[in-house]
Formats: structure tokens, C-alpha cells, sequence
């Protein structure tokens, strides 16, 4: 990319990293290898024999271009431009993605000026957990990432293209689309987002207005009056949940272009980001060039990924979703790596629910860009790897800008420098370990996001009350039966269950007994991702009930101790194997499409191996390593690249 600096030449990373890396590569050393034979194997065959739609027949080539126009089909049919597919995530009911409409004749008239032609080569479904929270339709929500991944997969099977561009932003699309991307390893891909909305009413002035209508001080028509200034444009939603998390993972990665995940919806600089990556895909076709997802994602970017997520406490969700991507490219990612990163990541960002900033915010404050530097600074990062824009992610600790009508990168400010109270520079952060932790005990394996939740607030221990849904609680809560100290386990939630839908109608309830001055915390096997906040919520809960866990044996009044300082989920002075299950309250649910999913709710793994209906090595490595890893007090550096590290 023009603008781009060279890579620099150092390779230091802190010690902590590179062995939790070089652990994941020596984990991952057949899987991995048996992908990129299978990709270099593809990548040697168009070397040898050129590009792919060249050894297709004749009726099968004329079938692919018939829709052309007559300069693009002569490309295609009788040339060797390159050929680019666009798979797009497009509707207009979901504000993140409807500026995409737009995007397709965009990205093909830039491929075209670059040399290659584009082709529009198939829709994936997309799905908001803020719509469907609460309601039957989010039983398909977590199911919706496979089925996205396969959606790409068919999109890109008629094997006619050289390349894609993939279009997506929101909750589960976006893991999606890199699951469906690296099964066509070989192929260069850039994704390529749609931008933030811009900011509505603050997030503190929503929370408010939640808590009161849950305490019932606020009716619907003042609730809706608010979500409807908070949630009020075309862009993704500005607080930090899993479609904004999704963008940083993405930059992370190298997947997007430098910069470009926070750049406004609507505005110029998006426009030309989103020109540029039509371009620059073309570029990625030619030998010199060449980047296919598949040695991309590789175990250095995957371990930049969880530092990113850890140091800015994004979703939760992508507990599940990395481990899911990094098994699609062959490598075998646990909580365990997450549990150690978190260990050594201090956490630098405060975006609501974790603070009252929002993702704009954020962005005015350096972004990404200003983040990546920092945390390559002080080693906590890989610098070493591919990305979209070249070799080294020095190239993302810079901003893009216009100048005039040329698109140009240009150092960030130091993370720090611009509002410490939303990003921090690693000798001043929020917090000294990550945002996100990974407990365990004798009431299973759960995920905790620490990033809001106060020091005194970060040890629980309360007797039980059990629900088997989220309206249960509500109803009690309604009734007043929750004006005591209690960990609230909300149970049958997990992916065999019914889908592990998101419990987002939970929180203002929570919010207001620990407002009240309760002690309080959530044990579950169903979602809080992004939108956990201020009260301690140990989530992802495996074993699932639902599948023989031991939440399926937890009473009312139990003794339950969730500690996310010594890493422990415990029930206390009770042998839960002494004890019968209770019977799970759904028997293959009807309605709403939720009979389609029964093969998946039967063939879904656990949510530490990332909750996937697809066979992958993901499960290798599970229960076989400590948990937690002491903490380190300084930050000793070593060559970024273990000398037995697969795919380098």
C-alpha cells in the first residue's frame, strides 16, 4: 500500500507471549500443518497452471461470465485479470449493515480501474442479538456464525475467483465470514467494514433510563423515546459489544486495511477506505504481492487478536468465536491461552458498558492505531506477521486521512495523549491484567468480563437462586423476591440447550439489586457478550447443564463463591455428584425456525471449544494444562519467532 512504512526490523516480544505462542503452535503443529499443505497445494496448482477459471470447460466458464458486461466478460474469458469476489452480509433492516448497499458498484468500478473485474458472488444471512434479545428468534443467533460460514463457502464454491472481498460488521457475521474465507485458505481476502454510527444520547443516560423502567419508575414510551436517540442511524451501535470488537479483531488480524474499522459510516474518508480496498485486492492477486488468508491467519495473529480483545475488554464472545476461526485455519486455541495472555495484558481501554465512552470516542482518542503502538511497545504483540497491507502490523499503528482527495496514512497520537480516560498508555493502564478472565471449579468453567466490575464487587459468595430462563428471574424480580444477597444462576442456556442465546434483558435487573447495595453475581451457561458491565457475571458455563453439568444440580440456597481474583467457581459444602440433574425444560422447540436447528443443537460443541456445529481440532488440548499462570511483574523480551513454530 502506498503510504505504508517498511516493516521494521525488530522482532522483540515479551517473553509471556511468545511462549504462550509457541505453546498454541506446538498444540496446533498437525492440524496447521495439514491446512497450509492443503492451501499451498492449491496455490502451487494456479502457480502452475494459472488462474482457476482457466481450467474450467467451456459451458461452465460461459455460464460464470454470462452476466457480464462486454469488457469484463472478454477479461474474464479470454484474459488473465484477476477475478474478485464480493460476498456481502448487505440488508437494510440492521443499521450496521445497511451503508453496504452501496459498497458492491463501488468496490467494482476500483477493481476494475486496478485491472481485475468483480463479481457479485453471493448474500450470507445477518442477524442482530439486539433485536432478537429476549425473544425465540435468538435460539438461532449463535447457530447463525455456522451458518454464515457455510453461506461463504457456497458463494466462493463455483471456484471462479482469484480473490474476495467480504462484507460484514455485526455480532456473529463477521467470524462468519472468516470461518466460510479460510476454507478457500489460498485465496487473498480483505474484509471491509461499514463504520459507527454516530453517537446518540451518553451511555450513562441510557443505562438510567434501563434501570428505571426495570424498577418500573419509566414507562415504554419513555424507554423506547431513548433507544430510539441512542440507537438513531445508519452504522454499527457505538457501545462496545461484539459488532465493535469484531472491527478490532479484524485490524488485528490484518484483515482490514489499516484504520479502518472505526471511520465513520456516511462520511469521505469511509468511502475512499472502502475504494482503496478494491484496489488494493487486485494487488494481492499478483506473485510479488501474493497474501492468502490462510498464511495470514496464522498462530502470531491469532495470539495479536486475544492481546487486542484483552486489553480493550471487547466481547466475550470471541472466547468462542477465535477459538472457532483459529480452528478453521487449522489451529487449536483453549481458554487456557486466554486465561495466561490476560495474566500479562493490562487493559488500556474504557468503552461503555466498561466505562461511559463510546466507540467514536474511542476513535478521536487514536483508535486503533494509537493501541496497536502502544502494545507493540512494550512487546505485547507480534510484530512479525502478513497482514492485508504488507508485511509487519507496524503498518496499523497509523491513521488514515484525506488529504484533499488522496487517501494517506499518518502516525497516530501516543495512546494516552488525546483523553486518558478512555485509552491508556501500558505504564498508566486501567487495570494490570486483561478485561477478561476464565474461572473454574467445581461448578465448571466459566468466562468472566472483569473491565467494569469494581474491586469490591470482584468476589461474590451468596446462596443460590435458580432459574431455568431468563424470565423466571424476571418475574421474581418483578414480584420483589430479589431483595437479598444471591448469585443468580440462570441455567439451560448452553448451545445444546437452545442455542446459548444472549441475556441482555438481564442486566438492568442485576444493575438495580446491586444499586440497592446487594451482593450479587450471575452463573450461566447462556451469552452476556459485549453488554456484561458492573456486575460479576460468570458466563459460558461448561460443562452445560443441558449436557450433564453441574449447574443441572445446583438449589436454591446453595452457598455459590465466584472469585475472579484466585480464579475460582465453586459451590460450597455440597457434593453436587451426589445429586440427581434436574430435567432440562426444552424438548426440541418449534417455531420461529427453531426446528431447523435440531441437527445443530445435537452436533454442537462445548463453548470452550467454540461452540461449532463443524468438525475441527478445536478440542485438542482441552483440560490438559494449568488454568493460571502467575503473574509476571516485568516484561522481558525474546525473539518474537519460537524456533519450532509452524507456518512462519
Amino acid at each position: 500500500m502506498h503510504n505504508s512504512p517498511p516493516p521494521t526490523t525488530s522482532r522483540d516480544v515479551h517473553l509471556a507471549v511468545a511462549e504462550i505462542t509457541d505453546r498454541i503452535a506446538r498444540r496446533s503443529r498437525e492440524s496447521r500443518r495439514a491446512y497450509l499443505q492443503r492451501i499451498d497445494a492449491r496455490i502451487e496448482q494456479d502457480r502452475r497452471e494459472g488462474r482457476v477459471r482457466a481450467r474450467s470447460g467451456c459451458a461452465n466458464l460461459a455460464h460464470g461470465v454470462a452476466a457480464c458486461g462486454a469488457a469484463e466478460k472478454d477479461l474474464l474469458a479470454h484474459g488473465r485479470a484477476a477475478n474478485v469476489a464480493i460476498v456481502s452480509a448487505y440488508n437494510d433492516m440492521l443499521s450496521a449493515h445497511q451503508p453496504l448497499e452501496r459498497y458492491p458498484a463501488l468496490l467494482k468500478k476500483q477493481v476494475l480501474r486496478a485491472g481485475g473485474v468483480a463479481q457479485f458472488a453471493g448474500g450470507v444471512p445477518a442477524m442482530c442479538d439486539g433485536i432478537t434479545q429476549g425473544r425465540e428468534g435468538m435460539e438461532l443467533s449463535l447457530f447463525s456464525r455456522d451458518v454464515v460460514a457455510m453461506a461463504t463457502a457456497v458463494s466462493l464454491a463455483h471456484d471462479m475467483f482469484d480473490a474476495a472481498l467480504l462484507l460484514g460488521v455485526c455480532d456473529k457475521i463477521v467470524p462468519g465470514l472468516v470461518i466460510g474465507a479460510l476454507s478457500f485458505g489460498h485465496l487473498p481476502c480483505i474484509f471491509v467494514p461499514g463504520g459507527p454510527m454516530p453517537s446518540g444520547i451518553s451511555n450513562p443516560e441510557k443505562a438510567h433510563v434501563r434501570e428505571r423502567h426495570a424498577q418500573g419508575q419509566a414507562d415504554d414510551s419513555e424507554l423506547l423515546a431513548s433507544e430510539l436517540r441512542s440507537y438513531h442511524a445508519p452504522g454499527t451501535c457505538t457501545f462496545y459489544g461484539t459488532a465493535n470488537t469484531n472491527q478490532l479483531v479484524m485490524e488485528a488480524l490484518g484483515l482490514h486495511l489499516p484504520g479502518a474499522s472505526f471511520v465513520a459510516a456516511g462520511t469521505a474518508l469511509r468511502r475512499a477506505l472502502t475504494e482503496a480496498a478494491g484496489r488494493r485486492i487486485v494487488e494481492l492477486t499478483e506473485p510479488g504481492e501474493h497474501a492468502p488468508i490462510g498464511r495470514i491467519v496464522d498462530e502470531r495473529a491469532i495470539v495479536n487478536a486475544m492481546v487486542a480483545l484483552l486489553a480493550t475488554g471487547g466481547s466475550t464472545n470471541h472466547t468462542m468465536h477465535l477459538i472457532a476461526m483459529a480452528a478453521a485455519a487449522g489451529i487449536v486455541l483453549t481458554w487456557r491461552d486466554f486465561a495466561a495472555l490476560s495474566q500479562v495484558v493490562p487493559l488500556l481501554a474504557r468503552i461503555y458498558p466498561n466505562g461511559q465512552a463510546d466507540i467514536n470516542d474511542f476513535q478521536r482518542a487514536g483508535g486503533a492505531a494509537s493501541l496497536f503502538a502502544a502494545l507493540l511497545g512494550v512487546g505485547l504483540l507480534h510484530e512479525d506477521v502478513l497482514t492485508v497491507a504488507g508485511p509487519g502490523l507496524r503498518r496499523y499503528c497509523q491513521a488514515p486521512e484525506l488529504a484533499g482527495r488522496d487517501l494517506r496514512w499518518v502516525a497516530a497520537p501516543s495512546a494516552g495523549s488525546v483523553d486518558p480516560a478512555v485509552l491508556r498508555a501500558p505504564d498508566e493502564p486501567f487495570a494490570q491484567d486483561g478485561g477478561i478472565r476464565v474461572i473454574e471449579g467445581s461448578l465448571g468453567r466459566a468466562v468472566v468480563k472483569v473491565a467494569a466490575v469494581r474491586a469490591a464487587n470482584r468476589v461474590i459468595e451468596a446462596p443460590a437462586r435458580v432459574f431455568d430462563d431468563q424470565q423466571e428471574f424476571l418475574a421474581a424480580f418483578a414480584a420483589g423476591e430479589c431483595d437479598r444477597d444471591m448469585v443468580v444462576v440462570v441455567r439451560f442456556q448452553g448451545p445444546r440447550a437452545n442455542g446459548m442465546p444472549e441475556l441482555h434483558r438481564l442486566t438492568p435487573a442485576l444493575g438495580v439489586m446491586q444499586g440497592r447495595g446487594l451482593r450479587v453475581a450471575l452463573v450461566t451457561d447462556g451469552r452476556m457478550s459485549g453488554a456484561s458491565g458492573k456486575v460479576p457475571a460468570a458466563i459460558h458455563c461448561t460443562p452445560e447443564a443441558a449436557d450433564g453439568g453441574p449447574l443441572a444440580r445446583v438449589r436454591d440456597g446453595d452457598l455459590v463463591r465466584v472469585d475472579t481474583l484466585a480464579g475460582s467457581l465453586d459451590v460450597l459444602g455440597v457434593d453436587l455428584r451426589q445429586r440427581e440433574a434436574a430435567p432440562a425444560p426444552y424438548a426440541g422447540e418449534q417455531g420461529t425456525g427453531r426446528e431447523l436447528f435440531s441437527l445443530f443443537r445435537d452436533a454442537v460443541s462445548p463453548a470452550d471449544a467454540g461452540a461449532s456445529v463443524f468438525k475441527t481440532p478445536a478440542a485438542a488440548g482441552r483440560g490438559t494444562e494449568p488454568l493460571l499462570v502467575p503473574a509476571m511483574t516485568e516484561a522481558p523480551v525474546v525473539s518474537a519467532a519460537p524456533a519450532e513454530f509452524v507456518g512462519a
